[in-house]
């Protein structure tokens, strides 16, 4: 930090959880788009109806990868069979689960190059909304200081260091996008 100011400590610390949150969310985003191999994390935003209670599938039974298309949810109660089925087509997750008495089977396809252009699209329209959050918060951040300004708690000086350190903070955020998206967009492309 450039200067010590409570108030300007501050802005940076909620400009950091902010940037943080937002790459935070893009990776969970990432994490669900599925590239023609099985990810268990698809199905982390999906909620079964546990004895009345909202739960992920991963606390009602295993999730294992085999063939590397293949995932195989396992209940530890085989009541749960038809409710996890149900709600994975209520999910509409892309794959239409097979149940076989005992366990669940949801086998991925393996993706034409058009459809990897189009998930490629769709990771770099997330990357975009993700800079924009950014410099969202870059707007908010910089609003902030110079009210400091303004109210003569900072010098001209200390403002310009201030300024500096937050254009610091969201080049490296900005930068950490990129690099998530390209590694993304690799992870898609490879056959």
């Amino acid at each position: 930090m450039a200067i010590e100011n409570e108030q300007f400590e501050m802005i940076m610390m909620e400009t950091m959880e902010r940037t943080d949150k937002t790459v935070s969310v893009l990776s969970s985003d990432y994490v669900a788009i599925r590239a023609g191999r099985a990810n268990p994390h698809i199905l982390d935003r999906v909620l079964v109806d546990y004895y009345g209670t909202p739960t992920p599938i991963n606390q009602v039974g295993n999730i294992s990868v085999t063939e590397g298309r293949c995932l195989v949810i396992s209940p530890w109660d085989a009541s749960m069979l038809k409710v996890i089925e149900k709600q994975l087509l209520v999910e509409n997750i892309g794959i239409t689960p097979s149940n076989d008495g005992k366990v669940i089977r949801l086998v991925f396809p393996v993706l034409t190059e058009e459809r990897r252009k189009e998930l490629v699209k769709e990771v770099k329209k997330m990357a975009e909304n993700a800079k924009i959050a950014i410099r969202n918060i870059r707007r908010d951040s910089m609003d902030a200081l110079k009210k400091m300004k303004n109210n003569k708690e900072l010098s001209e000086d200390e403002h310009a260091l201030c300024e500096k350190d937050v254009d610091k903070l969201i080049s490296e955020t900005v930068e950490k996008v990129d690099k998530m998206c390209d590694a993304k967009e690799k992870d898609i492309m490879s056959v």
